[in-house]
């Protein structure tokens, strides 16, 4: 009995031992606003054992009855919950009250928001993880307050517009420099053929944690001589301590033109046409066949040429990573292919891409950590990628010609050629190879001083293909090959030692001394061939005539010298300044170095006493900065005298081919910014307000010298350029229960003026109305301004400066007709959740720039050639006393057919941009599946776009050398419209 009882009595012990190990699941939501909180720690009280939240906030646990959780997230407090027995535990977690102490991504560190004295716009991965975004800049639109984007085309890969704070430059680069992972790397296009593209596409926006904008000269001058169109930093993502999660993402979609404009019917354009001959005097008939080259008019063809240009466009990503480690060593693994179809015929793009960043603590004291990505694009591009060879261009077409000929191939008898023809008769296709990687060393000399030492390599191979067949324009009769290939090496190297110390608690000061070394080179080949014996041998050694080739080299190096300083007073008043010395091997021998320095102060007026307790003002913090920023993107060789070879007879020699400038030197942006950044009702509303000034001096321009010396100018240090403006975002928490709903709004206002050209003025171009000159601002549009029809004979009227109007086109008066610069831009977005369903609406807006819509020259001109027109046209006018805004039509008299504001539009508009509709799979059913989370999604970009715009989209920048022709359109196709249905899975 004895031995019965012990047994009884020991499995009591044993049961009651079971009994006390509870699992325990809950939801990590915050206080704010309800949302969940990722990646919360929840660990057991006195051990190692814990876990994560994961996307949805949701974690599970085993743990003792008895024992105490720990629930700690950035930004947030922690808080300490005893179990109790219970089973279901849900923690709301309150916002750390010094301004959540978020981590904001600075030059060379990180600092707590809460402590910045200067402006920085960030990007969080969480706001655009599910958006199908071709390139990651596009994340910013609408997000970031001084910040414009202008995506410039439809077409796949395309270079991309971004300017901060407004222009900065008229020669130089205006275009930001970005700084990955703390390495600068490449983002100029460095191809040859056609339009630019944007080297930034090869980053997968699924890699990235964080994007951060130094704006002003405080936070960007740090980098010094290439910071005055501001800095755009990006960090990628990193392992975290945890269990090992696996995530894999699919995606797939749809995509369409925003807007296709409408264009004649066969019935109306032989109306009009008919018309415009009979006015002249002209039988429509010959001239028509003259011009075409064929007999049409007289057929009975039909063809809907416009939308023959567009197609159905297809998207589809597949993504997986691997993330995690321990106390030393911590890993981030993730792969990716992107695979899209474009909207445009002929337009495709794929992305493959691989990542590892990896975090290793050899010691208490010593860490080493690598980042390496390798990244394989291949961009179909549209074949002799420009604007008159683009597939739009196809509108142009007269719609009674047929698409193909009685062969059923397509036609090439029409009045511009059908490049329908080099779908199957041409290519141009860009492969690029490209590796960005660091690897650092970090060393905790003493608690206060740490050294680091860090080696970043961008290394791009870039390979142009081109081909085109006997039967293509460019490639007739014996078809022409060529083969470019271009390989850029960017490497830096950078060694700092930052001193961080806090005295009597009273006093912090942090202390950045360091060195950077980077060099970039920059190799090009070409060969190109023509006369193949057949259209199956496409490669240039088939290529009975070599045409032409060449080799190019260049490359720059940069010294820099960096030091900044931080001190902190009492926790609450804050003061900053930074040097950095940039040399540089582009500037001449007198002004090779540079010194760009900044400061800046801030106050946190909400840690004083009188404000410590008040239920209105949670956060409250005043900051102002100066600083001067340069701009060395001016090219390799600007400073120097340059020499061309020349050939004669078999004889090589050469030739002088530009003036040397010894004293060239660097554009300097003197830049001036005060700011607050708020918070009220517990943060429930938050926000920043901005002011700044930023002014340019020793712009790089081109002048003229007498033509006696043999040269047409030099480029010199001349010229100023000013930019103002005010930045106002505001964030609120509008409800916070089982419904919640938050709002974020941002709008920037900026204005420019060039102040000083030396007398100087630059024109863009022969269809082009941009021009630069002083007291204006950048790139408006100048000439004849349109006013209207004689409704007595249905000429073409012009606007003189008097006010009067003359139908001699000659004898107008010019002046000004249009500034491309927008006079505000901003974004409005709003996320709701219920229970497991939430959406996601981003808006963007641009207002008050206007667009020349350059193809009105030949498709809005009352049908002055035989250009098919646009169906606004058929209002033109037929009779005395009509009012209308469209001339009679007169063919070949150029009625109304000059460059003039009548093509000068209103680019307002607001969009759409991102829409994103998802259902988290209840953690239940996830459980039984054998998953952490299961998230299903249905997004869209560009879903809808409102503007008074008549071209195809208002997001428009045709491309043209230099800076000049701002707001062109120019037969650019439109953005994709795109929508998507995508599943998350967690393990």
């Amino acid at each position: 009995m004895r031995k019965v009882l012990l047994f009884l009595l020991f499995n009591c012990f044993c049961l009651l031992g079971w009994a006390q190990i509870k699992q325990v699941s809950g939801t990590v939501t915050s206080k704010e606003d309800g949302s969940p909180v990722p990646g919360a720690n929840v660990l057991v009280k006195g051990t190692s054992n814990g876990a994560q939240t994961d996307g949805n906030g949701k974690f599970s646990i085993k743990v003792d009855a008895s024992a105490t959780l720990v629930f700690q997230a950035v930004g947030f407090a922690g808080q300490e919950i005893k179990v109790a027995g219970r089973e279901v535990i849900n923690v709301s977690l309150l916002a750390d009250q010094k301004q959540l102490q978020e981590v904001v991504v600075v030059g060379y560190g990180t600092q707590l928001k809460r402590d910045l004295t200067g402006s920085i716009g960030k990007v969080t991965s969480k706001e655009f993880k599910e958006q199908p975004l071709s390139s990651f800049e596009s994340a910013l639109q609408g997000r970031t307050t001084g910040v414009y984007i202008n995506s410039g085309s439809g077409k796949l890969g395309q270079g991309v517009n971004i300017r901060v704070r407004g222009i900065s430059s008229i020669s130089a680069s205006n275009q930001p420099l970005f700084v990955i992972d703390g390495i600068p790397v490449v983002s100029e296009d460095l191809g040859s053929q056609g339009e630019p593209m944007n080297p930034m596409a090869d980053i997968n926006p699924d890699d990235i944690e964080s994007i951060e904008v130094l704006k002003d000269a405080a936070s960007a001058a740090i980098y010094g001589s290439r910071a005055s169109n501001g800095v755009i930093m990006v960090s990628t993502k990193k392992g975290k301590v945890g269990k090992t999660k696996v995530s894999f993402s699919a995606s797939g979609g749809v995509s369409d033109a925003t807007h296709l404009r409408q264009f004649l019917n066969p019935a109306q354009y032989r109306e009009l046409f008919t018309a415009a001959a009979e006015n002249m005097g002209y039988d429509i008939a010959e001239e028509f066949e003259a011009e075409s080259r064929s007999d049409d008019w007289n057929k009975s063809f039909e063809t809907d040429w416009n939308n023959s240009a567009f197609q159905k466009g297809a998207v589809q990503q597949y993504s997986a990573s691997v993330t995690g480690g321990d106390a030393k060593t911590t890993f981030f693994v993730s792969s990716t292919l992107n695979d899209q179809k474009g909207v445009i015929l002929g337009n495709n793009f794929k992305r493959m891409s691989g990542r590892l960043n990896l975090d290793h603590g050899i010691s208490k004291s010593v860490k080493i950590g690598t980042s390496i990505n390798l990244v394989k694009s291949i961009n179909d591009r549209i074949s002799a990628d420009n604007e008159f060879a683009n597939p739009v261009q196809l509108n142009a077409i007269p719609p009674i010609q047929p698409m193909y000929d009685a062969g059923g191939e397509y036609n090439n008898a029409t009045l511009y050629y059908n490049n329908l023809i080099n779908l199957d008769n041409a290519f141009n296709t860009q492969t690029n190879f490209r590796t960005l990687g660091n690897a650092y060393l970090s060393w905790n000399l003493i608690p206060e001083l740490t050294f680091r030492s860090e080696f970043g390599l961008d290394y791009l191979n870039l390979e142009e293909s081109v081909w085109n067949g006997r039967k293509t324009l460019d490639g007739g009769p014996q078809g022409f090959s060529s083969d470019n290939q271009v390989r850029s090496s960017n490497w830096v190297f950078k060694n700092n030692l930052t001193w961080d110390k806090t005295l009597n608690q009273f006093h912090n000061l942090q202390v950045l001394a360091g060195f950077d070394y980077q060099e970039s080179t920059l190799l090009g080949t070409s060969v190109s061939g023509k006369n193949f014996a057949s259209d199956t041998f496409k490669k240039i050694q088939n290529a009975a005539v070599i045409s032409a080739g060449s080799t190019t080299e260049t490359g720059y190096s940069f010294v820099s010298y960096i030091l900044r300083g931080n001190y902190k007073f009492k926790d609450r008043y804050l003061f900053g300044a930074t040097l950095r010395v940039d040399g540089s091997s582009r500037f001449g021998k007198d002004n090779r170095y540079g010194a760009f320095p900044s400061i800046s102060a801030g106050w946190l007026a909400s840690e004083e006493n009188f404000l410590a307790n008040n239920s209105t003002i949670s956060f409250l913090k005043l900051r102002a900065s100066y600083g001067v920023t340069g701009n060395s993107e001016i090219g390799n060789f600007a400073s120097h005298s340059l020499y061309n070879s020349v050939f004669y007879a078999d004889q090589a020699g050469i030739t002088p081919a530009t003036l040397g400038a010894p004293d060239l030197s660097w554009e300097r942006t003197a830049q001036g910014n005060i700011g607050v950044d708020y918070g009220l009702f517990n943060n429930r509303i938050s926000g920043e307000i901005d002011v700044y000034q930023k002014r340019t001096n020793d712009l790089l321009l081109f002048l003229p010298t007498q033509a006696s010396n043999g040269f047409t100018g030099i480029t010199k240090n001349i010229g100023d350029l000013t930019n103002r403006g005010i930045e106002f975002s505001i964030n609120t928490q509008n409800l916070i229960h089982e419904f919640k709903w938050s709002t974020s709004f941002n709008i920037s206002f900026n204005r420019n003026k060039v102040t000083n050209m030396n007398g100087a003025v630059i024109t863009g171009g022969s269809r082009t109305l941009s021009r630069i000159e002083e007291g204006q601002p950048y790139g408006i549009f100048y000439g004849k301004k349109y006013a209207g029809v004689d409704p007595e004979n249905g000429d073409a009227l012009y606007m003189n400066k008097d006010g009067s109007k003359t139908n001699d086109y000659d004898a107008a008066d010019e002046m000004i007709l249009g500034d491309p610069n927008p006079a505000f831009s901003g974004g409005l977005g709003n996320k709701f959740s219920y229970h497991n369903f939430d959406l996601d609406i981003q808006t963007q807006f641009v207002s008050g720039n206007d667009l020349y819509n350059i193809a009105g020259f030949f498709q809005s001109v009352n049908g002055d050639y035989f250009d098919n027109q646009t169906v606004d046209q058929m209002n033109y006018w037929k009779s005395p006393g009509q009012i209308t805004n469209i001339p009679q039509p007169r063919l070949y008299e150029g009625n109304g057919a000059g460059k003039s504001s009548r093509w000068v539009e209103d680019g307002s508009y607001l969009r759409f941009k991102a829409v994103t509709l998802g259902y988290n799979i209840p953690l239940a059913t996830t459980k039984r599946l054998g998953i952490d989370n299961l998230r299903v999604y249905l997004s869209a970009q560009n879903l809808f776009t409102f503007t008074n715009y008549t071209g195809y989209d208002p997001e428009v920048n045709a491309s043209y050398t230099g800076n000049v022709n701002l707001g062109h359109d120019f037969y650019t196709p439109p953005q994709s419209r795109t929508i998507i249905l995508g599943v998350n899975v967690g393990f």
